[in-house]
Parts: structure tokens; C-alpha cells; sequence
């Protein structure tokens, strides 16, 4: 056993997702410029063996191989495949090309629709589509929504149910984990409101190129299994530090992290963040700033890239989307990074996206034949994963393509197996719209105990007494349009 390997304690954790520190927290990095990753598209099914499947079904087109490697059990679609109609689509994602592919490909299943693609910018689709909402009119028939901004639309029957027939979406939830297919539920978990499409688990990036030269750990497991601990990745971080090198950005970023597993509130809109883990990570948090192994401040402000460039910079937590912002930010160190799993025992969430349908739309059969093919299908996948949207399909994350995907910016690491194998240990948790309210108030409290030094189970009790006095009315309100 190598000298790194001592034994270790996982930390005890519950339910997570929403990833943001004192930053001001992120948006789902779905809005963040895309580069592509190397992905291999070796079909499993021949030519002539698709020829033939559609002709007997149009549908089939893009899916021979699914269902080939899932020995044919993957749920067919309810959807006709010659139903007919125009569907408006609204997505935050500015890319024509990539558009255009994932249109042709749709085609290819549905020939008779007529899919619109309506490229609107972040704020403003999220901003404009709860007006149209509120409205009644004006919405598109399918909106891609950011998980931050769901619940924004997830109460007042805005949305509709993709559980009832004719879609029949309940027929996938074994296909998704339970934290992906959740999320997307309404806070009573009864709805189906969105359907469950990429995952994004939190993962370290770390200069492994670096780790090896101080004598750290740098083998991805082996680190993996060190940083688990709190004790051993202290010690890491302050060998790191004696070096003039940080392994985080954000001195307060445990707590947040560790409160991403479990949300702001219960379906029964109960305060959940008040228990001892809570306060052994506002502690880990305060040794964080006491270390001095953070520099508050994020790795690609200007600073921060100059300090990954310097090497300064050499270890962070984020989603699996980070490999694709480290090259597009940092092409120079192509194979000098690598991933393993986040620290401390943490299984947290770091955004992600859903496909809606308005209750508005008057085409909401082909407006889901689309929302399902583009969530489902291996042809639409083979597209996004290289824009590194993570799959949480097992469909898809099954077959060899996906599972044989390696990515040379990791220096060659078999990163999409990796991904994937993180995604059943994501705690459930609940989306509401009291979470945008209590956020600035918890990381207030967070930041006062830290500065301050005030005893965390006291800092802990406080901020559950004061977010739940200032948010009552809210509070109120949201239980009795729940009730009703």
C-alpha cells in the first residue's frame, strides 16, 4: 500500500445540487462558451440493419444502437412518427451548427415536423419565458430551463405533467438516476415537470504533472481515495501551500458544497440545513481560511488564470464540464490535468438543464416527441456529449462508444466512464423558489462565522432562525399555493 493510502473516513452526507460559493454562485455552465471534446461515435448496428428498421419505423432511425446494447428494452416511444406540426423551441445555447445537426438528425425520426429553433440569450429566456407563463400566451412549445431557474415555473400548473398520457414519461425513470429524474419534479415529487437530460456530478481537476513532482499523490483513484479525508487533504493542501500553490478558490466553499446536498428546504418546506455535518463543514470551511489555501477568488477571473498559468492554481472542485473550460482557457497544459472525485465524501450536483413544455402550447405531442428524442436518442447524444453535456441515460452511458471515451486533455483519462460512475451516489434533494431568497442570507451567515470566529453550532442555529423569520411570508405563501 502506498505511504498515501492511510485509512480513511468518509464523511457522512445527504442531498445536494445547486453548486455556488460567496461568488455570487454560477449559472449552469450549459451557458458557458463550448469547445469541443473528443468524442468516438462507433456505430453498433450496420447500414442495412438501420435501412431496415426505418423503413418499418421512422422513429427507429436514430436509436438501432440503443436499443441493440440495452437488448431492446429501452421503452419505445408513445409519440406516431409520422405526427405532423411546427414546434417552436427556446434554448439558451448559441450554436448554429450545432443546431442544424441535432435538426437533421430529428428529422430523420420525425420528417413531419417542423422544429424552430429560437436561440435567446440566458437571462432573457428565463426572464421571458415565466412572463409568457404568466401570461398565458406567448411561450414556446419546449424551453430549455436551467436548473437554478426552474422553480421558477415548477408551481402554478405553468408547466405540464409529463407523466400523463399521451407522453407516458414515467416509463424512463429507471433509465436516469433518482437525484436527475427528481430534480425535474414538482415539489410534491407527484409531476414530472421537465424531462431529465444531462448531469453534471462535481469532480477535482488537479495538475497531476504538479502533485507528482512535490511526491503528492497523482494516480486519479489513489488521490481520489486520499482527499476524502479531511485530515489527509489538509495535509495536502498545506504541502500545496508551502509551495505557493492552492487546491481551492473559495475559502468557504465545503459548507456550500456540503448544503448542495441538501437544498434549502424539505417538499414540506422545512429548513434543512440545521444538523451536526452542518458544523463539521462550517468548521472544515473555517480551517480553509485559516490555512489560507484559498484565494476567494475564482480560476478564470483574470487573476485567477494568472495564476493557473504560473501554476499557483492547481486544484479545483467543479462540474464535469471543467475539462472542457480548462482547454479552452488553458490549451498549453493539454495532458497535464486529470479528474478524480470531489473531496471530504461529497456527492454534490453542479447544475444542469431540463426541456419544458408549456401548458400553453397547442403542440405538445410533437413538442415532446422532440423534448424525448433529444433526451433519449443515441443520434442526439452523439452530438451534445461534444459539447460536453454529461449524459445520465443508461442507454447511452452503456454503450462502448461512451464507456471507451478518453480524453486527451486528461492526458488520455477515461473520463466519461468515470462521469458516469458518480451519478447514482447524487443524494436527492428539492428545488424551490424560496432557495434564490435564503441563499444571500446563508452565505452572510457563513462568511460572519467564518470572520468572526463565532462557534458554528451557535452560527448554524442562527442563520435557521433568521432565514425562516425573514422568508415567513414567503414561506406562507408558497404552502398555502401548494395546498391549493
Amino acid at each position: 500500500m502506498s505511504k498515501w493510502m492511510k485509512s480513511f473516513v468518509l464523511v457522512s452526507a445527504a442531498a445536494l445540487v445547486l453548486s455556488a460559493c460567496s461568488n455570487g454562485g454560477s449559472k449552469s455552465d450549459d451557458t458557458a462558451t463550448k469547445t469541443d471534446t473528443e468524442a468516438t461515435s462507433d456505430a453498433t448496428a450496420t447500414d442495412t440493419q438501420k435501412a431496415d428498421d426505418a423503413e418499418a419505423d421512422p422513429a427507429a432511425t436514430t436509436d438501432v444502437d440503443t436499443a441493440e446494447a440495452s437488448d431492446m428494452t429501452f421503452p419505445k416511444s408513445a409519440i406516431d412518427p409520422n405526427i405532423s406540426g411546427e414546434v417552436t423551441f427556446w434554448t439558451f445555447l448559441d450554436n448554429k451548427k450545432n443546431d442544424e445537426t441535432l435538426t437533421k438528425a430529428f428529422n430523420e425520426a420525425y420528417p413531419n415536423i417542423k422544429l424552430k429553433t429560437v436561440f435567446v440569450p440566458f437571462d432573457d429566456l428565463h426572464n421571458k419565458l415565466q412572463t409568457t407563463l404568466a401570461a398565458g400566451k406567448g411561450a414556446p412549445d419546449v424551453a430549455l430551463v436551467e436548473q437554478g431557474q426552474f422553480p421558477r415555473y415548477s408551481t402554478g400548473g405553468v408547466l405540464t405533467n409529463l407523466l400523463d398520457q399521451p407522453f407516458d414519461a414515467g416509463k424512463y425513470k429507471e433509465y436516469v438516476s433518482e437525484y436527475n429524474w427528481n430534480r425535474w419534479s414538482s415539489i410534491d415529487g407527484t409531476q414530472l415537470l421537465g424531462m431529465p437530460w444531462d448531469v453534471t456530478p462535481s469532480v477535482t481537476y488537479y495538475r497531476s504533472d504538479i502533485f507528482e513532482e512535490l511526491g503528492l499523490p497523482s494516480d486519479p483513484d489513489e488521490l481520489g481515495e486520499y482527499i476524502q479525508d479531511p485530515d489527509q487533504y489538509f495535509e495536502l493542501a498545506q504541502t500545496l501551500k508551502a509551495n505557493n500553490k492552492y487546491s481551492l478558490e473559495w475559502r468557504d466553499s465545503p459548507v456550500h458544497w456540503f448544503g448542495d446536498m441538501y437544498g434549502y428546504f424539505d417538499k414540506d418546506l422545512n429548513w434543512v440545513r440545521n444538523n451536526d455535518d452542518f458544523v463539521k463543514f462550517l468548521d472544515i470551511s473555517k480551517k480553509v481560511t485559516q490555512l489560507k489555501i484559498a484565494p476567494h477568488d475564482g480560476l478564470y477571473s483574470d487573476k485567477g488564470k494568472q495564476r493557473v498559468k504560473k501554476g499557483e492554481s492547481v486544484m479545483y472542485v467543479a462540474g464535469t464540464y471543467g475539462a472542457r473550460d480548462l482547454a479552452a482557457n488553458f490549451p498549453d497544459l493539454k495532458g497535464k490535468w486529470k479528474t478524480t472525485k470531489a473531496p471530504f465524501g461529497l456527492d454534490f450536483g453542479f447544475g444542469g438543464s431540463t426541456f419544458v413544455i408549456p401548458a400553453q402550447s397547442q403542440n405538445k405531442e410533437a413538442a415532446f416527441a422532440f423534448a424525448e428524442w433529444i433526451t433519449t436518442s443515441e443520434a442526439a447524444w452523439k452530438i451534445e456529449v461534444e459539447q460536453s453535456v454529461q449524459p445520465d441515460w443508461k442507454n447511452i452511458t452503456e454503450l462502448d462508444w461512451y464507456k471507451n471515451h478518453t480524453n486527451e486533455y486528461l492526458g488520455g483519462q477515461n473520463d466519461f466512464a468515470f462521469y458516469s460512475s458518480l451519478t447514482a451516489d447524487l443524494p436527492v434533494r428539492r428545488y424551490t423558489t424560496l432557495d434564490g431568497l435564503a441563499w444571500p442570507l446563508w452565505v452572510g451567515e457563513v462568511l460572519n462565522a467564518i470572520d468572526k470566529n463565532v462557534d458554528s453550532k451557535t452560527a448554524i442555529a442562527k442563520a435557521q432562525e433568521n432565514i425562516e423569520k425573514k422568508l415567513k411570508p414567503e414561506i406562507d405563501k408558497l404552502k398555502k399555493q401548494l395546498q391549493g
